[in-house]
């Protein structure tokens, strides 16, 4: 029997870890978001072992990325969205950026890992260690604001 070294510990937990630490990041802070999800675990690297033992590792790197990102928005107060990969891209409302930039920081994220990423409620809820119920409060409200500001689904 082999045992796990450090770095094949943390590598296995990354591998899991960064895609989808890297969505939910860029979805509260679009493309800074890619930027705070490095230097996150870059943090969890450098700190392997208190954090290795933590019940939750992601949802606490995902803390770290929300102080990076944080910290960041005090110096700037844009939030750009980063740019969608090559090829045909579907049709998406003109206004939908804007909407969306337009909501607080857990709504955005919300929606766009429920809704954008196909994340179940509970999976958004486990990272940023919240309860279901208050990420479905989220993403009702969320919707709310967005069908508001886009006009849809209101009579006008």
């Amino acid at each position: 029997m082999s045992v796990e070294t450090t770095e094949d510990s943390f590598t296995r937990f990354a591998t899991g870890a960064a895609p989808r630490l890297n969505q939910a990041l860029i979805s509260v802070a679009g493309d800074a978001g890619r930027d705070a999800a490095s230097e996150a675990l870059l943090y969890g690297w450098q700190h392997w072992d208190r954090v290795s033992g933590m019940e939750n590792p992601a949802g606490y790197l995902y803390r770290v990325g929300l102080s990076r990102v944080r910290r960041s928005e005090r110096r700037k107060q844009h939030v750009v969205f980063p740019e969608p990969p090559d090829g045909e891209l579907p049709w998406v409302e003109p206004k939908l950026s804007g909407a969306l930039a337009g909501l607080s920081g857990k709504q955005r994220a919300t929606v766009m890992l429920v809704h954008g990423f196909g994340w179940t409620v509970r999976e958004v809820a486990d990272l940023m260690g919240v309860s279901a119920g208050t990420i479905q409060k989220h993403d009702e409200r969320a919707m709310r604001k967005l069908r508001s500001s886009l006009k849809v689904g209101i009579d006008v």
